[in-house]
């Protein structure tokens, strides 16, 4: 035998055995990505709780299946060529750390796909939910909301969000970082919005001088200090100015409640995500009424103020 038949061989011999050989259907698939995520130790924090959860998410994703139909392709064989997608984003999210929605370039919010990339953090927000029901009781009309702003609006998905809720208001999404918006442009284009939704690039209110609006709605970048420096590889994927935010976390959110009241029309609502931040903000600011609003992830991840409160 000559060298080149016996690398050859040797070669054919290597795939005989290992994943691409020995795993045949998504239920395979399945267990083998659950393993790995669990030896490898990874994070699940970008839109599932455990790592069934993320090896479901990251199989149907890599092989074009819908998210909610796990159980009709349990015992379906996967052809070797795709095999080969399935391993290396396997490989990637156990070794690389890289999030699900970085691999397969969408994430959701409920029933609505997003476009996301390396550009924007991963769309994961209680608004979400507070948005299904328009911020009700708080707005007692969504279709007489004229105007709203999405700031910080990263991917565009609460901007989106809001346009379903609202159908009546001109809606700005305004965001600091021009790659973000980027992003956010395909997805406002991907919905067809473009009527409905302008893309600013701004730092906070910087660029939006004499616009006020019956609505301002923000998932502003809010860790503090020691989180950023606890999180795991996951997050360090994301860009590091829509998540952090000085010591305490509250950079932007003081910029947000010294200068929401100058674009708020009168009996208008700003409404801003803090995550676990409620008694640093309370800390901070004692004399300001917050209206913590109920999700189910918590009763303290969201406040709301009146302009006349600010």
């Amino acid at each position: 035998m000559t060298q080149a038949e016996h690398l050859d061989d040797e070669h054919e011999h290597e795939h005989e055995h290992g994943p691409l050989a020995e795993l045949v259907t998504v239920r395979d698939w399945l267990r083998y990505a659950v393993t790995r995520f669990n030896r490898a130790g990874i994070a699940c924090g970008h839109g599932v709780v455990d790592t069934f959860d993320e090896a479901v998410w990251l199989i149907l994703g890599t092989l074009a299946l819908p998210l909610d139909r796990l159980e009709p392709f349990l015992d379906a064989c996967i052809p070797g060529d795709e095999r080969v997608a399935l391993l290396e984003a396997i490989e990637q999210r156990a070794d690389e750390r890289i999030p699900t929605a970085y691999i397969l370039g969408e994430a959701w919010l409920g029933d609505f796909r997003f476009t996301v990339d390396s550009r924007v953090i991963v769309p994961r927000s209680f608004f979400a939910e507070l948005l299904e029901d328009g911020l009700a009781p708080w707005i007692e009309d969504a279709d007489a909301v004229g105007s709203a702003l999405d700031l910080c609006t990263g991917s565009g998905c609460l901007a989106i969000l809001m346009a379903q809720v609202f159908p009546n208001a001109a809606i700005t999404a305004a965001d600091l970082s021009a790659d973000a918006l980027e992003v956010a442009q395909q997805n406002v284009t991907d919905y067809g919005l473009e009527d409905q939704i302008t893309l600013v690039r701004s730092d906070v209110f910087s660029a939006l001088q004499g616009q006020r609006y019956d609505l301002i709605l923000s998932n502003p970048p809010y860790v503090t200090a020691a989180s950023m420096d606890a999180l795991p590889p996951e997050y360090l994927h994301e860009p590091r100015m829509a998540l952090a935010s000085g010591e305490d976390g509250l950079d932007v959110v003081r910029r947000l409640l010294a200068e929401a009241a100058d674009h708020l029309n009168p009996g208008g609502f700003l409404a801003v995500e803090v995550g676990h931040n409620r008694d640093i903000v309370e800390e901070a600011f004692p004399n300001l009424p917050f209206n913590w609003l109920s999700t189910a992830g918590g009763d303290d991840m969201v406040f709301l103020l009146r302009r006349e409160d600010l």
